[in-house]
């Protein structure tokens, strides 16, 4: 993820004018025309253009994510964790008597662990459909019951496919968490009795 204010060499609180003129001041250097890399000047006019967009500012300040500059493995890790930051505001307890960051590590293991066996019994139920496979014998003329179960295994084999893609998903998003802790409230005495 580029940070479109360093790119700009523009403050956080910079307005329309000076955005403006921070670009065509690099442009002009950066330019392909002008001898400049063809990358930094894409990257230069992408910051340019979601730093003029004030939704786009807005989503940007708030999550540090631009779906237009963010990987998309980065997008889809930030909306899994944008589902778990919902669900511990929500949570009545009060901030300090529970760990969200050790909740919402929890919960990701919790998906990655449940969709790991989701893959496993994928695996088993395509296994048993190619063992019918190997033993129904084809009419002559056309084997439509072996098309049917092989267009079921073709199925079976996206499922496990998003499967996988949905764990590495989810990898990304407990490794956005990395580095984050939480201060828990220490828990008072009990009085001697």
């Amino acid at each position: 993820m580029i940070d479109p204010y360093k790119t700009l060499g523009v403050d956080r609180d910079a307005d329309g004018a000076s955005i403006k003129a921070a670009y065509r001041s690099r442009a002009k250097a950066a330019h392909p025309d002008a001898g400049g890399d063809v990358d930094a000047f894409s990257k230069l006019t992408a910051s340019y253009e979601l730093l003029l967009d004030p939704v786009r500012r807005k989503v940007y300040d708030d999550t540090g994510f631009d779906p237009q500059l963010t990987d998309t493995k980065d997008l889809e890790g930030l909306l899994i964790l944008d589902a778990l930051v919902n669900d511990f505001i929500l949570d009545e307890r009060e901030p300090g008597s529970f760990d969200p960051v050790a909740a919402m590590r929890r919960r990701l293991t919790d998906k990655i662990v449940n969709t790991r066996i989701h893959i496993l019994e994928l695996e088993r139920h395509r296994g048993r459909i190619r063992h019918h496979i190997d033993r129904i014998g084809k009419r002559p003329e056309s084997d439509v019951l072996g098309r049917m179960l092989n267009a079921r295994c073709d199925t079976i084999a996206d499922a496990i496919t998003k499967a996988e893609n949905e764990i590495k998903t989810i990898e990304q998003a407990y490794s956005m968490l990395e580095g984050y802790s939480y201060e828990l409230e220490a828990e008072l005495p009990k009085a001697a009795e």
